[in-house]
């Protein structure tokens, strides 16, 4: 955002935006890169469907390949995600409520989101009830080592164990500490953030 940054992703967001994914992995480093990971290793949608969404501050839902410019970002650093805000919520339940319809009664959508405060189980759950599930592997761990679980997860090629998120625990004592992943994947890992292929609207 500062204009004396000269960095590739800096001028890229400057000059044309940059597919979401790949901005809030740069922001958020390795959680939101396991998320992402994770949701395209695992996702099961229909051909041509996206399988994951982001949830943004003010534009609800949208594909983690969508181009985000300069100008809408600062419009959603702008905007608390509280429940409560209207600038939040209604764009969210409007693409919560039409995902809900296109996906169908049978398919389930996982949250990787925080599970432990109402920001997004409070909406998402009115609208998805039992469909909407998490893995019961978050609980108890920070946001670090849920996205370091992630990889492990894509890495294996096994996904974790999917429960509803309005009749699980969703606090628990802290696990055991993750075991080191080898030297390098990380990198590699990031081929999973950015693909070549694009989803267009």
């Amino acid at each position: 955002m500062n204009e004396s940054a000269q960095f590739d992703l800096a001028v890229r967001l400057r000059e044309n935006g940059l597919p979401l994914g790949e901005l809030f992995s740069f922001i958020s480093g390795l959680y939101f890169r396991g998320k992402l990971a994770y949701a395209r290793a695992f996702a099961q949608a229909q051909p041509g469907f996206p399988g994951a969404f982001v949830i943004t501050a003010c534009q609800g839902l949208i594909p983690p390949e969508q181009l985000i410019t300069l100008a809408e970002f600062r419009d959603m650093l702008a905007v608390p995600l509280e429940p409560a805000n209207s600038r939040y919520r209604d764009p969210l339940d409007r693409d919560a409520r039409t995902l809900a319809e296109l996906a169908g009664k049978d398919c389930e959508v996982v949250l990787l989101g925080s599970i432990a405060t109402p920001k997004y189980v409070e909406p998402l759950a009115e609208i998805f009830g039992e469909r909407l599930v998490f893995p019961a592997e978050f609980v108890g761990r920070g946001d670090m080592s849920r996205g370091g679980l992630m990889l492990r997860c894509v890495r294996a090629g096994v996904p974790l164990s999917h429960v509803p998120v309005i009749t699980a625990m969703r606090h628990g004592p802290k696990p055991p500490k993750l075991p080191p992943l080898p030297s390098g994947y990380l990198r590699r890992a990031e081929r999973l953030v950015r693909p070549d292929q694009k989803w267009k609207q």
